[in-house]
């Protein structure tokens, strides 16, 4: 392997941007397909304007093995030679940068709209074969399986029910799915632009909403941006009632996911149990800062409230019961032949290629891949209690649903003993100006999985670059090849075992 020159990053610091190595585009490309091909991935890749007429990519990898975070850079202007043909994990970041910026990847096998940004940077051609700039969704061009008795199947963006937009594209024959294509972009907030020039006001609210279910992970991962510009130390204390709400909102949500997934498959008790417990987990959230969803708790600095001992035994007796209640549900799922006979072998993903696509969360630990931030790049109150990594090795829907049943014990031990253990201490400390010129990166390992902000600081100290990356931004490409050869009448169930975020994509 030919050394390249990466500078070693650290989650929840930052370094002086010039820092960064800047490579020529080739040595900057070869260096990432290789870190990539050594066992590396991209946790994020985006562009930075310098100029007019020049632009500045970024790429950040994560090296799970060794727990470092790699960076460089290189300076292009219209155009590069795309890494997505050696580096599948690259699409969907250089489709953004394409759409945003209007930087084309010379090479990429389909460029197609992420979120339907209207741009004037948008160059002809940059979409189709035939010039034209498809600027909406309903312009857009869908793959074709052509053959006898094939037939193409269309779900949404409008669905029957109160749910985001999104739309699904299959091509069939008769039952068996051949390729299915997602299409989102239908409610881009443009909360990455409103971010620029900040923190503002309205900062913290555009984190708290960015993905609403994921609140307390979004947020956090915001905070400590910040806390590494302002170069603060959040007390032990704060870590502590962080990690608890974060825990918390993690079994709310996987509570929630394996009673909608026993009801796709008819099995009413654990739907109806789960849906309840659910809000039980939530209520436990509520407790700590008024909020069902932690809004208003976790703040820049620390957090917005405290836990007195009052409610942190209320808590701890709650913790109990709901946890027997949510064994015996959930359990129910694994006695059921039924239940088992639709969850095993069904949206199966080899390890192979959810390593390939860079998968997090919950879709890559069921495939066998130990990536939690927790473990790998651990901060703040994981640093000093860590959880242990849950895998299971089938990578089907079964796998995805039991990898959340033991992260709900996992977490419910963490959080008992958290309760029994927070430090004394200051809940918020001061933050100062921010660094000018300078990068940092927060990696928090939401109930989704890895998420990542990354902020640039100009020389006012104010924000020039915040990148987001949601986990469900890896992940969708994983749903879509899981139906592959697939009955289509099994997609309800394999999308609700990846549970992804339409707002965290179209941010």
């Amino acid at each position: 392997m030919t050394e390249y020159p990466l500078i070693t990053l650290h989650n929840g610091a930052c370094v002086e941007v010039n820092s960064i190595p800047s490579l020529s585009i080739s040595a900057f490309r070869a260096a990432i397909i290789e870190s990539v091909e050594s066992g590396s991935r991209i946790v994020s890749f985006f562009a930075a304007p310098q100029s007019a007429e020049t632009f500045r990519l970024f790429c950040i990898l994560a090296d799970e093995d060794a727990g470092q975070l790699l960076a460089s850079s290189a300076e292009v202007r219209d155009s590069y030679p795309s890494l997505t043909p050696d580096c599948p994990q690259a699409q969907l970041f250089e489709r953004e940068m394409a759409e945003k910026w209007g930087i084309r990847p010379v090479g990429h096998p389909w460029l197609k709209p992420v979120r339907f940004e209207d741009t004037a940077r948008r160059g002809p051609s940059l979409w189709n074969n035939t010039g034209d700039i498809n600027t909406l969704p309903s312009s857009m061009d869908f793959f074709q399986v052509e053959g006898e008795e094939v037939h193409e199947v269309a779900v949404g963006p409008v669905h029957a029910g109160i749910i985001e937009p999104g739309h699904f594209r299959f091509q069939c024959h008769g039952e068996s799915v051949f390729h299915l294509e997602i299409s989102l972009g239908y409610q881009h907030r443009g909360i990455e632009k409103a971010l620029l020039a900040g923190p503002q006001k309205r900062t913290i609210h555009y984190m708290e909403t960015a993905a609403g279910d994921t609140t307390i992970g979004h947020t956090t991962a915001y905070c400590q941006v910040l806390e590494a510009l302002s170069r603060c130390q959040v007390s032990f204390r704060a870590h502590g009632i962080r990690a608890i709400a974060l825990e918390l909102e993690r079994m709310a949500n996987h509570a929630g996911d394996l009673g909608a997934l026993a009801g796709d498959v008819g099995y009413l008790p654990t739907a109806s149990f789960c849906g309840r417990i659910r809000g039980d987990y939530l209520n436990m959230t509520a407790m700590l800062c008024g909020n069902r969803f932690g809004r208003g708790l976790v703040r820049p600095g620390g957090v917005g409230y405290d836990l007195t001992p009052e409610i942190a035994e209320q808590l701890r007796k709650r913790l109990h019961t709901i946890m027997k209640d949510t064994a015996v549900a959930v359990n129910l799922l694994w006695r059921s032949p039924s239940v088992l006979s639709r969850f095993e072998e069904t949206g199966k993903i080899s390890t192979e290629l959810a390593s390939k696509l860079g998968l997090v969360g919950v879709a890559a630990r069921a495939c066998g891949i130990e990536r939690d931030c927790r473990y790998n790049f651990p901060a703040g109150m994981y640093c000093v209690n860590q959880i242990p990594v849950s895998t299971y090795e089938t990578g089907d829907v079964f796998a995805r649903a039991f990898v959340r049943w033991l992260e709900i014990q996992k977490s419910a031990a963490f959080i008992d003993n958290q309760l029994n253990l927070l430090p004394p201490g200051p809940i918020q400390m001061e933050l100062h100006s921010l660094a000018p010129s300078c990068l940092a990166i927060s990696m928090t390992e939401g109930w989704r999985g890895e998420i990542c902000h990354v902020a640039i600081t100009g020389t006012d100290g104010k924000f020039s670059v915040y990148k987001m990356v949601d986990p469900s931004f890896h992940n969708w490409m994983g749903l879509s090849l899981t139906m592959r050869n697939q009955q289509i009448s099994d997609f309800p169930l394999c999308n609700k075992s990846f549970n992804l975020s339409y707002c965290g994509h179209d941010l």
